[in-house]
């Protein structure tokens, strides 16, 4: 993933990315491992934000861990909109680098 390596090197900021190889069975203690060590939480999925994997990850650690949180959780999804067919449009709608990064700002208070 570029959008960790290139926060780094632009705004000295530093990320965990915890990739989920699978769902079923969730690797929980991977990522209550990975919350406890950075207190901050941004979910990157390329679908829908209502009732997708990122909205089942966020209940999880709110529910189980939510006193190792300094900060929100936030999501970067699809937008939810119809998928559009125009490839620009389509750019406009997915999660993108750039919307990653300003969430990884927001979650640190920069």
């Amino acid at each position: 993933m570029r959008a960790p390596a290139r926060a780094r090197e632009e705004e000295d900021t530093s990320a965990e990315v915890l990739g989920l190889p699978s769902i079923k069975p969730l690797d929980e203690q991977a990522i209550y491992a990975s919350v406890s060590k950075t207190q901050r939480v941004v979910i990157i999925e390329q679908d829908r934000p209502f009732c997708g994997v990122g909205a089942e990850v966020c209940y999880r650690i709110q529910d189980n861990i939510f006193d190792a949180l300094d900060a929100p959780i936030l999501r970067v999804a699809q937008e939810d909109v119809p998928m559009p067919y125009n490839e620009r449009l389509e750019k406009a709608v997915l999660p993108s680098a750039e919307k990653l990064i300003a969430a990884v700002h927001k979650v640190c208070y920069a």
